[in-house]
C-alpha cells in the first residue's frame, strides 16, 4: 500500500549522439617578439650626457650669473671669476678669459649681461682649440705609443679603447705589458687582447723597459701597425720611479730610431687642478706630445682642461665619458664648450 512513497529508478543516461560538439585543440598565440633595444645616443649626446656633472655646476651657475636683465658691472666679474676658478678652470685661465671679456665690452660697448655668454663660449672655444690635434698613427710602422701617468688613472682601459678604436680603422695592433710592478694589470691587459683579439707581450716577472723591447721586435718581425706599450703608474714625486720611466723610453729609442712616436700621458679628470701638476712633472721628465683625459662623466672638474690649455698646452688627442669601447674620441674644442654650456 505504501508503494507509491518508493523512489523512482533514475533513468539511464542518454548515450552520446553525433550531435554533440566534440573537444578542439586550442593554439596557443605565437611567442611576442622581444622589443628591439633603443639605438643608442650619438657621440655628441653621449658627450653631453657625461659632461653633466661638470655642466651643472659651471653651466648652471653661469645660467643665474647672465640672466635676463642683468646689466654688465664690477660685481657680475667678480662673481664669475669666482664660479671659473671653481670649475678647475685655473686662476691663469681664467684671468685670461675674464680679460677677453673685458675687451669685448669696450670695443662693443656691451650693457646686458646676457650678451656675455656667447662671448665666454667663444672665448673658452679660442682657448682650447690649440689642444685639438688628432692623432695620426700611420706615419710609422711600427707606430710606437708609449703612455705612462699615475696610479688609477685609466691606463690599462685606455689602451684597450684605443686597440679597438685603431682595429675599427683597419689597422693592426700589438700590446705590450710593460706595467710590471702590477700583476692585476697585466691580467687586466690580457683581458683587453682576448677582447680584441690582440696579441700582448708580457712577462710573468721582469723588466718594464725589456718587456717592451721584446714586444717592439714582435711587431717588426710580423709587420704590426701599432704597438700600444703599457707602464708602471707612479707619482711625479716618486724621484727614482720617474727615472725607470726615462729608462723605458730610452730603450724605446734604441729599439727604434726616432721612437716612441707618441708620448700619451693618461690623466683622470676627477683630479682636477691637481692634472696640471702631472702634466708638468710628466712632460719634463718625458717629453709628453699628447694627452689623454679620461672619466669626465663622473666628475664636475671637466674645467681643468681649460687650466691645462694655459698652463701646458699639449694636445689633447682623446677624452673619455663612459665604460664602454666607444666611448673614448678624439678632442673637439667646440663640441666640448657646448657640451659643458647650458642648452
Amino acid at each position: 500500500m505504501f508503494s507509491f512513497f518508493k523512489s523512482k529508478p533514475a533513468p539511464a543516461p542518454e548515450p552520446p549522439t553525433s550531435e554533440q560538439p566534440e573537444a578542439q585543440a586550442i593554439t596557443p598565440p605565437p611567442p611576442a617578439e622581444p622589443a628591439a633595444a633603443p639605438p643608442r645616443p650619438g657621440w655628441a649626446q653621449r658627450l653631453k650626457q657625461g659632461l653633466a656633472k661638470t655642466r651643472d655646476r659651471f653651466g648652471g651657475q653661469l645660467s643665474g650669473l647672465f640672466g635676463v636683465g642683468r646689466k654688465i658691472d664690477a660685481e657680475l666679474f667678480e662673481e664669475l671669476e669666482t664660479i671659473l676658478i671653481t670649475a678647475d678652470i685655473g686662476v691663469d685661465a681664467t684671468e685670461s678669459l675674464l680679460d677677453t671679456l673685458q675687451k669685448k665690452v669696450r670695443r662693443e660697448n656691451l650693457t646686458e649681461a646676457s650678451d656675455l655668454q656667447e662671448g665666454l663660449k667663444q672665448a673658452l672655444v679660442d682657448l682650447l682649440s690649440p689642444l685639438q690635434a688628432p692623432l695620426d698613427v700611420t706615419p710609422h710602422k711600427p707606430f710606437i705609443l708609449m703612455l705612462a701617468g699615475v696610479n688609477g688613472a685609466g691606463k690599462t682601459t685606455t689602451i684597450g679603447k684605443l686597440a679597438k678604436l685603431y682595429q675599427a680603422q683597419g689597422l693592426s695592433v700589438l700590446l705590450a705589458a710593460g706595467d710590471t710592478f702590477r700583476a692585476a694589470a697585466r691580467e687586466q691587459l690580457q683581458v683587453w687582447g682576448e677582447r680584441n683579439k690582440v696579441t700582448v707581450i708580457s712577462q710573468e716577472k721582469g723588466d718594464s723597459a725589456a718587456v717592451i723591447f721584446d714586444a717592439i721586435q714582435a711587431a717588426q718581425a710580423r709587420g704590426i701597425d701599432v704597438v700600444l706599450a703599457d707602464t708602471a703608474g707612479r707619482l711625479p714625486t716618486q724621484l727614482h720611479l720617474m727615472e725607470e720611466i726615462r729608462k723605458v723610453k730610452r730603450v724605446i729609442e734604441k729599439a727604434i730610431p726616432g721612437a716612441p712616436h707618441e708620448v700619451l700621458l693618461v690623466l683622470d679628470a676627477n683630479t682636477g687642478q691637481n692634472a696640471v701638476a702631472q702634466v708638468k712633472a710628466f712632460d719634463d721628465a718625458l717629453g709628453v706630445t699628447g694627452l689623454v683625459l679620461t672619466k669626465l662623466d663622473g666628475t664636475a672638474r671637466g674645467g681643468a682642461i681649460a687650466a691645462i690649455a694655459k698652463a701646458r698646452p699639449i694636445p689633447v688627442r682623446y677624452i673619455g665619458v663612459g665604460e664602454t669601447v666607444d666611448d673614448l674620441r678624439p678632442f673637439d674644442a667646440r663640441e666640448f664648450v657646448e657640451a659643458i654650456f647650458p642648452a
